[in-house]
């Protein structure tokens, strides 16, 4: 398991709330990054832009929230300030505990957006000190934990954010959540149709009308891991490479700066240019 700052763990598998910190030196943009679960970013320096296909630009500042909900696909930008790196902390969020605060609320189309409570309105970083003290805490009985874990989402649901309820369970998320189970499997499209019980055929025609196909998604998946395991560890690109799949690490950095622009080593280490 990857050695995450602050004993987090990544958004790979959401049995239980998750939290990580992010650190990125160089400003960049990532485009059409998945959520596979509810995700809550709380920003401590810099800013993030980001473009959702329901909602267009939402822009959040240090001591915003922003909210991800499950299914989503955006694109990001993390822009630090002069002379310090963008900072956030993740908060992620099984399903299970979303359906419980919002699956009484009546559904909406902005349950699928990029939804942003403000600091100055709501002071998210206070909610967010709660989330990390209560994970601290070690002898707390399951149900007390559990029930005070779900409390962010309560807060939430009070600011007016909505979330969708029940897992997305679209062929690409699908085939997304297997293949991110074992991102160093080679996998093949034949193995996750049978997996997912269906012929490669099928599996195929199902992708390609979401316009999606299994060799993007098998790509997208190691590289978008990549990119979390820059920003969260301090595991070495080669370590990186070999977690998420590829044989090399310049196939990897070359994989990763045809899709996002920059160099793995540029997430942690900024520019002359901008120093």
């Amino acid at each position: 398991m990857a050695n995450l700052k602050d004993d987090a763990a990544p958004p790979g598998a959401p049995e239980t709330v998750a939290i990580f910190s992010i650190t990125q030196a160089t400003r960049a943009t990532f485009p059409n990054i998945y959520f596979g679960q509810a995700v809550l970013i709380f920003i401590q320096a810099g800013t993030k832009r980001v473009l959702c296909p329901h909602r267009g630009e939402v822009i959040g500042a240090a001591g915003d929230v922003m909210v991800f909900p499950p299914g989503a696909m955006v694109t990001l930008e993390n822009r630090p300030m002069m002379n310090e790196s963008y900072r956030a902390d993740a908060v992620c969020f099984p399903q299970a505990m979303v359906d419980a605060v919002f699956g009484t609320q009546r559904p909406s189309p902005a349950a699928m957006s990029v939804q942003l409570v403000k600091a100055e309105a709501e002071h998210p970083l206070a909610v967010f000190d709660l989330v990390r003290q209560t994970l601290a805490q070690d002898d707390l009985p399951a149900p007390i934990l559990q029930q005070r874990l779900m409390e962010p989402l309560s807060w939430l649901r009070y600011c007016g954010v909505q979330l969708p309820s029940g897992a997305p369970d679209l062929p690409f998320g699908r085939v997304r959540r297997l293949i991110e189970s074992d991102l160093a499997r080679p996998w093949r499209a034949a193995e996750v149709a049978a997996r997912l019980a269906m012929s490669e055929a099928t599996l195929r025609r199902l992708l390609a009308r979401s316009d999606h196909s299994f060799s993007r998604i098998l790509q997208n998946s190691r590289l978008e891991r990549g990119l979390t395991l820059l920003q969260t560890t301090d595991l070495s690109v080669l370590q990186i490479a070999l977690e998420c799949g590829f044989k090399t690490p310049s196939h990897f950095s070359d994989s990763f700066r045809k899709r996002f622009g920059i160099q793995p080593k540029a997430i942690r280490t900024a520019f002359l240019s901008e120093t």
